[in-house]
């Protein structure tokens, strides 16, 4: 039997869960299987023992050319200066 396993971020490192890609525009045009966004925010996955601006579960906004690949697709990570914004919800 096989267990997941959930990578956890060291020092300054984040490591945040892409925003799913849409299939299409809000107007409802039908983007081709090769096309391929940039994703700057999604969900924090992990937070390394020196992050102090975010929490696991919080929507960030990161800066795009400062993502590394982590430990599964849709999963990438950055250090806590490439954050960007956190976003707050609206009640």
């Amino acid at each position: 039997m096989s267990q997941t396993k959930k990578a956890k971020a060291i020092a300054d490192r984040v490591f945040i869960r892409l925003d799913r890609e849409d299939s299409a525009t809000k107007g409802g045009i039908f983007l081709p299987e090769t096309y391929e966004p940039v994703r700057t925010s999604g969900v924090v996955e992990s937070v390394g023992d020196k992050v102090t601006s975010v929490k696991c579960g919080d929507r960030v906004l990161f800066h795009v050319f400062d993502e590394l690949p982590a430990y599964e697709a849709g999963v990438v990570a950055v250090r806590e200066s490439s954050l960007l914004g956190v976003w707050e919800d609206e009640d």
